[in-house]
């Protein structure tokens, strides 16, 4: 070389060390910080990714704490529903000593009527102070809100409801097969007149789902005899029976297809009148006339039987489940149940029910915030006011709306000289509201929370390992290259000296 103002082979030395100590300096990062990208510079479109699945999984993240929190409040409501349960046991328990009248004194009555005031404050007392941060769970708060109930309705259930910001959801029926009571008619000609044997007797037995009974009648019975001896039955048998023409309409006392009338005649002796008559499929208030419907009592040797009918139809455009005048659906927006009244389940066509206008627990279970995320649960109030809630029959006849409240001291149901039947059926339904709440809680718990959890966490494990492999360091990668720019720093530091000396040799041309 013998040119000294410009050294190109140091040049290139110093350029080579630059980048090989940036390379170096890279690699000591990614090792250190343990994250293949650090800034944008290093991947941009690997940024992007990550940054993204960053996102991802903070949602997920939130999701899976969300449904933890879920699974508590429903611990805590369930926790106070055991205890309700519970109580309710003890008040049958109560019910059940007080019958045994002969068995038991007034004051012994008195006592228990004390027990179960103080059970009913304490299931109120329970209702209104369980809380989850603050949040009242079983009075009602959490409960959905309707507007516009129709007349056609006389009670429903609301159990999920996932409604959008701001919007209301209508719902509405399409009845297409009307409920129906099991009924057979017994046309007697007017009365009960046999042949001259004085010791002649119509007999049949008849059975309905609660049980079977065994009657019978001389000559001389009317239809109202006949009526009154089948009513006397009615608990043991579930059918109730009224005079109707010239005979007598048996029915059973409850809707849907698991109710049933069962007429076997036993001895006919000179019974006039049509015989049994099956009602409408169709009309439960009218007698079949069709072919086959009408069986004279000498060929009527086998049971006679009628089976009720479910209520059939659609709700929302889903076929709903009937059971009696109850239908129900559940589905992923709304899970319900309602009761019809006599204007919707004998009538076939359409009913708009109620509108649902808000209210539920509601709990978002997923990453996004939206109406697919959210899931509302229904917890209604479970103070004495609302369970157990029938219509009973006085002793005059006279329909009256009974609730667990009616149970204490000085209402219809007290144990001291209340119906103790209709307190025992009030006691029952509340039983199994509890139930079926603590029923749907747990069902929640499980196929709701539990999955959302055990997916959410599949999704976590799976975000997570997409971010690392592009964000994360591969180490056995990373040290090799350290290795390598370790060399190469060192092999540019030796050739920039070199470099550097190169042009003393020019000293050599000066003498």
């Amino acid at each position: 070389m013998s040119r000294i103002n410009t050294n190109i082979q140091s040049l290139i030395a110093q350029r080579s060390l630059s980048n090989n100590n940036a390379q170096l300096n890279k690699s000591l990062e990614r090792l250190s910080t343990g994250l293949r990208i650090n800034r944008g510079g290093d991947d941009p479109a690997g940024l992007i990714a990550s940054e993204a699945l960053r996102s991802e999984k903070a949602s997920i993240t939130a999701a899976i704490a969300n449904a933890e929190r879920a699974d508590q409040v429903v611990n805590v409501a369930e926790g106070g529903l055991q205890e309700i349960n519970a109580q309710l046991l003890e008040l049958q328990s109560l019910i059940g000593q007080s019958a045994n009248d002969a068995g038991l004194s007034d004051d012994e009555k008195e006592a228990n009527q004390q027990q179960i005031d103080s059970i009913l404050a304490s299931i109120d007392r329970i209702a209104s102070t369980t809380t989850f941060n603050g949040n009242k769970l079983l009075n009602g708060s959490f409960d959905f809100t309707v507007s516009n109930q129709s007349t056609n309705l006389s009670d429903f259930q609301i159990n999920t409801a996932n409604l959008a910001p701001n919007q209301n959801t209508d719902v509405d029926a399409i009845i297409t097969a009307s409920a129906q009571v099991a009924g057979l008619y017994l046309s007697l000609g007017g009365g009960i007149e046999l042949d001259d044997n004085a010791d002649s007797v119509f007999s049949f037995q008849l059975a309905g789902n609660q049980g079977t009974q065994f009657f019978s009648f001389a000559s001389g019975a009317t239809l109202a005899n006949v009526a009154d001896s089948i009513n006397t039955f009615t608990e043991v048998t579930g059918v109730s029976a009224a005079t109707s023409g010239d005979g007598i309409v048996i029915k059973s006392t409850e809707f849907g297809s698991d109710q049933f009338v069962e007429i076997d005649i036993v001895d006919v002796n000179g019974q006039t009148g049509s015989g049994v008559v099956e009602l409408s499929s169709t009309d439960n208030n009218t007698a079949g006339t069709a072919g086959g419907q009408r069986t004279a009592f000498l060929v009527a040797t086998n049971p006679i039987r009628d089976v009720g009918q479910d209520v059939g139809g659609t709700i929302n455009g889903v076929a709903f489940r009937g059971d009696g005048i109850t239908a129900s659906i559940a589905t992923n927006t709304l899970d319900l149940s309602v009761t019809l009244s006599s204007d919707a389940y004998e009538s076939l066509g359409a009913a708009q029910l109620f509108t649902v206008t808000g209210g539920g627990a509601a709990f978002n279970l997923a990453p996004t915030v939206s109406i697919e995320s959210q899931v509302r649960l229904g917890i209604g109030n479970v103070g004495t006011r609302f369970l157990g809630n029938q219509t009973l029959e006085d002793s005059d006849g006279n329909n009256y709306s009974a609730s667990l409240a009616a149970l204490g001291s000085g209402s219809n149901l007290n144990v001291i000289d209340g119906n103790l039947t209709d307190a025992q059926t009030v006691v029952n339904d509340a039983i199994n509201q509890v139930s079926s709440l603590r029923g749907r809680l747990g069902s929640f718990q499980s196929n709701v929370i539990g999955s959302a959890i055990n997916s959410l966490s599949v999704t976590l494990e799976n975000v997570s390992a997409a971010e690392s492999a592009i964000r994360d360091t591969d180490f056995a990668s990373e040290t090799a290259e350290l290795t390598r720019a370790q060399i190469l720093q060192a092999a540019a530091t030796n050739s920039l000296a070199l470099a550097n000396n190169s042009p003393s040799s020019v000293l050599g041309l000066l003498g």
